[in-house]
């Protein structure tokens, strides 16, 4: 339940800048003015495209952000996906020498929440058996907790749906999942539009409310940002509100009109985020 002193902390309300045009900006950073100017409160980056800059372009990205006047307190796009992380091709001691360089490139920027989803690096291999892989991953989190410490980051294990990964699909298996690797640097990632692909009852919220470190939302199955017309997303929001979480919210959705769609989702997440 809500508690008063919960109740009046909103939400920090933010974006995933990788889907706005991921061919000619899969970075995010593009829209770090616009995202200023109409009202938000962070910008979420990839992870995968930040870690490739060298350092120095990456301080030039800070440089620039402050100039825009936004932050980036958290990424997602964690590993590109020619790492592997389950399968015979998985390589810990690779990903965790990637992990450390990724984690480090985020802690500059100033993020402190890396979601976890990755779909392309931890997909389980055709063949391979899915305990296997799941130990894989388990090793890695388990791994991943310390440098996360190091780096002063949580990592949001991320849900995503069977049409984009073959592994951790619902709240419930990255909640299980992040209870096993028992470390606290390691949480969870609730994800709206995953959800809803998945039949998942936005009740599981309350549930897991405690260990929800992050969370992302979009509308309907075509994952457009929020207009206010959909159903499920204001029910994902109630059990949001009810369940006290006032960390951050990203937009992390499709649009083919960014300039349009950003203020108006902002105003949608906001009202349904107070009720």
């Amino acid at each position: 339940m809500t508690s008063p002193a919960s109740a009046s902390r909103p939400l920090r309300l933010g974006c995933c800048g990788s889907m706005i045009s991921p061919v000619t900006d899969p970075l995010g950073a593009a829209i770090a003015g616009q995202l200023a100017a109409a009202g938000f409160d962070y910008l979420e980056l990839s992870l995968r495209d930040l870690a490739a800059l060298s350092e120095s372009a990456q301080a030039d990205l800070a440089a620039e952000l402050r100039r825009a006047g936004i932050g980036c307190e958290a990424c997602n796009n964690f590993f590109p996906p020619d790492i592997r992380l389950t399968g015979p091709a998985a390589d810990l001691s690779g990903a965790l020498r990637y992990a450390e360089r990724a984690l480090a490139a985020a802690a500059r920027l100033g993020a402190t929440t890396v979601v976890f989803g990755s779909s392309g690096a931890r997909n389980v291999p055709a063949g391979f058996s899915v305990k296997a892989a799941w130990s894989q991953l388990h090793a890695l989190l388990s791994a991943l907790g310390s440098i996360a410490a190091r780096h002063h980051i949580t990592i949001a294990i991320e849900h995503l749906n069977r049409s984009e990964s073959n592994i951790l699909n619902t709240v419930a298996e990255g909640w299980r999942m992040m209870r096993e690797v028992g470390h606290p640097r390691v949480r969870l990632l609730v994800d709206a539009y995953h959800l809803q692909q998945e039949n998942e009852s936005s009740s599981i919220v309350a549930e897991v409310a405690r260990d929800v470190a992050h969370v992302h939302v979009a509308e309907g199955a075509d994952r457009v940002f929020p207009s206010g017309d959909d159903a499920a997303l204001r029910d994902f929001f109630a059990h949001l509100r009810a369940s006290g979480y006032t960390g951050r919210c990203s937009i992390e959705a499709f649009t083919r009109d960014f300039s349009a769609d950003a203020p108006r989702a902002l105003r949608v997440c906001r009202e349904l985020a107070t009720g």
